[in-house]
């Protein structure tokens, strides 16, 4: 218990130190008032594209790797990334290269959990899903893939909960990789169509002219038909 203690309160302080240079070095190149203007995003978006043009390949890779290391061990979540994949790299690649990213970095959240959480997160969860080992004993991947694409978890806590049923990393990894194509794919159709809409429009388009653009509003609706599918499911995957 001791131990465990300590790991928590050295996970905490690394998170905030990590998060406090992070912001630190990222503030004193840019002001607040200047990465929330539209010049700011224009300007950069232009600069991206031409960096993209010009290395494709390197671009990929520094993304894919800075996706990892938003999920693990900055603790981040999918949409902000996915959005980002979306307006740099456009729906397919955007797609591949997040979905790669936030496998990768799920799987060694989940890695790391297993070694070093794997009590605390029994302390805390087992009993509330407890019903969900048995299913996980009769078909860990195609449960662990019904899992990931219903969702209804915190990114972070979904990546740790499957230590209670001490999954395969591999199986882990894969479901994973198969499972949140939809959600991620719709999330960077946005993103994608958010870079088309700045593309066309030299000053701040209208809220009106970003939701009715079909680049938009079609992933969007896309977006809360999956939800309400994932809802309903979940009704039957998370019940007693």
């Amino acid at each position: 218990m001791e131990n465990t203690k300590k790991i928590k309160i050295f996970i905490g302080l690394s998170y905030l130190l990590i998060i406090c240079v992070f912001l630190y070095f990222f503030f004193s190149k840019f002001s607040l008032s200047e990465i929330t203007s539209y010049d700011f995003i224009r300007d950069n978006k232009s600069y991206f594209f031409e960096l993209k043009k010009s290395n494709l390949f390197l671009i990929s890779i520094i993304f894919l790797a800075l996706t990892i290391l938003w999920v693990f061990p900055f603790l981040g979540f999918g949409s902000p990334v996915a959005l980002m994949g979306g307006f740099i790299f456009g729906k397919w690649i955007g797609t591949f290269i997040v979905v790669l990213g936030l496998s990768i970095g799920a799987t060694f959240l989940y890695i790391f959990g297993n070694y070093f959480l794997k009590q605390l997160v029994r302390e805390k969860f087992l009993n509330k899903f407890q019903n969900l080992e048995i299913r996980f004993k009769q078909s860990e991947f195609i449960y662990l893939l019904i899992y990931r694409f219903i969702g209804g978890i915190p990114w972070q806590l979904s990546c740790l909960l499957p230590t209670l049923f001490n999954v395969k990393v591999i199986n882990f990894f894969f479901a994973t990789l198969i499972g949140i194509i939809p959600q991620i794919f719709l999330a960077v159709s946005i993103g994608s169509g958010l870079e088309k809409i700045i593309d066309q429009n030299a000053e701040v388009p209208g809220m009106t002219d970003i939701i009715f653009s079909p680049d938009i509003y079609v992933p969007i609706t896309a977006f809360f038909i999956l939800i309400l599918i994932t809802i309903f499911l979940r009704k039957f995957f998370y019940r007693n």
